[in-house]
């Protein structure tokens, strides 16, 4: 479970498709290799992803992760290759603060940059995300972009727009969106199971 509070910006280092379907990602971060065991988990870009190995290159502490064939069916980590740039969050631990909002970094699909307007010291960013996943996301409720706990400022059918503050911009790769670029997005479990509910009725 994670926050959507990005702790790290972390990058690819290599790719190996595998036998399996499998993807086996080697990724650079600022973590000690100490803190982080084989078997944790860490979101990558809003992907809850299972560690498999750690090591330390070139002064930087590294870690290794497999995507299943079914998140790169559904997530960007399909797209990702050497260089890129993930936002990074640990597992949430038993009294840690909860500044975003429960993510569980198990992303829905893909949405969509269609516009970004830059602004004095901030950036409206306005999405498209596929018409199944349109009708959990609500003007006011939370989203996770990429891993990012945002907050949904106006909806119109299957778009919506987010504001992002200085900060964010300048901690995670939401800074260097660019129209058209796709981004993970997971919708608000609250949102999810209240919709559930209702067609149980």
């Amino acid at each position: 479970m994670f926050t959507g509070i990005v702790t790290d910006v972390g990058e690819v280092l290599a790719v190996r498709p595998r036998a399996e379907g499998l993807h086996r990602l080697k990724i650079a971060c600022a973590y000690e290799r100490a803190t982080i065991a084989q078997g944790a988990s860490i979101a990558c870009s809003g992907v809850c992803l299972t560690v498999v190995d750690t090591g330390e290159e070139d002064g930087r502490t590294w870690f290794s992760v497999d995507a299943a064939a079914e998140t790169l069916a559904i997530t960007t980590a399909s797209r990702w290759k050497h260089g890129t740039r993930l936002n990074l969050e640990r597992a949430l631990k038993i009294g840690d603060e909860l500044g975003g909002h429960i993510v569980a970094g198990h992303a829905d699909g893909i949405a969509e940059l269609i516009a970004r307007d830059d602004l004095p010291d901030m950036a409206r960013l306005a999405l498209r995300v596929p018409k199944p996943i349109s009708r959990f996301i609500a003007m006011k409720g939370s989203v996770a972009l990429d891993g990012v706990s945002l907050t949904v400022n106006e909806v119109e059918d299957d778009t919506f727009s987010v504001l992002i503050i200085p900060h964010t911009l300048q901690v995670t790769t939401i800074g260097a969106l660019k129209v058209g670029d796709p981004l993970n997005v997971e919708v608000d479990l609250m949102a999810r199971y209240a919709a559930r509910l209702m067609e149980t009725r």
